[in-house]
């Protein structure tokens, strides 16, 4: 039976799974490059918030990314601010997106739901840190296949990568089908065979460990 991967809010559920369609998470809460928008956040105004959260949702996000890393803010302070503000005007499930774990921390104490954590990767120090605190709070994890050497050239490692995240999410009582892979879309422009190996190591990931994926598509067309 193909796996299902389930995130939800007080009143609506998601479900990411091959049987199931794409599911489009928003990315637009985030302040990288928008000035304004980090402005707002270290004024803690969650003005603009709110808007980016209810225009995502009306254009088709079905999950939104919430990140509020700007220079100068307090992730552990704001991240939880924000997710209570987008919650007073939408009711899909939220993907907290952020490096700090007591940011992550923080956000998941407030969230009445299951969210969906961005993101673990192999390295040590975040296996460590992010595992931990997904199987605490019974949520999903965004797995990105990169590690202390950085993104790998090659499928294979990246399949590794793979493997080796889930191996030890399951050692921690993390069920695979909470494991999100993200087998990393790069810019075309710097490699146009970055594209080849990340197709490759989606086949060998959903043939080898059958767990659902989720890719960063935009991040394709950067710098044309």
């Amino acid at each position: 039976m193909p796996m299902e991967t389930r995130i939800w809010s007080k009143t609506r559920q998601v479900i990411v799974g091959p049987e199931h369609p794409a599911v489009i998470i928003g990315e637009r809460i985030n302040p990288t490059g928008k000035r304004r928008l980090a402005a707002s956040l270290l004024a803690k105004d969650m003005g603009r918030v709110r808007r980016l959260a209810r225009s995502q949702v009306e254009q088709g996000a079905a999950v939104l990314d919430i990140n509020v890393g700007a220079a100068g803010v307090d992730e552990v302070e704001l991240l939880p601010l924000a997710v209570k503000a987008v919650c007073e005007v939408t009711d899909v499930p939220l993907c907290l997106d952020s490096p700090n774990v007591e940011a992550l921390r923080a956000a998941l104490d407030v969230y009445e739901g299951k969210a969906l954590i961005n993101s673990v990767n192999g390295e040590e120090k975040k296996l460590e840190q992010v595992l931990p605190l997904v199987k605490e709070y019974g949520a999903a994890v965004i797995a990105l296949t990169m590690d202390d050497s950085g993104i790998p050239s090659d499928a294979a490692t990246r399949v590794a990568i793979a493997t080796k995240i889930v191996e030890r999410a399951e050692a921690l009582g993390i069920p695979r089908h909470d494991v999100i892979i993200d087998c990393l879309a790069l810019a075309i422009c710097a490699d146009c065979r970055t594209a080849m190996v990340t197709l490759d190591a989606i086949r060998e990931v959903r043939e080898q460990l059958g767990v659902n994926m989720t890719l960063g598509a935009s991040n394709i067309s950067f710098g044309l």
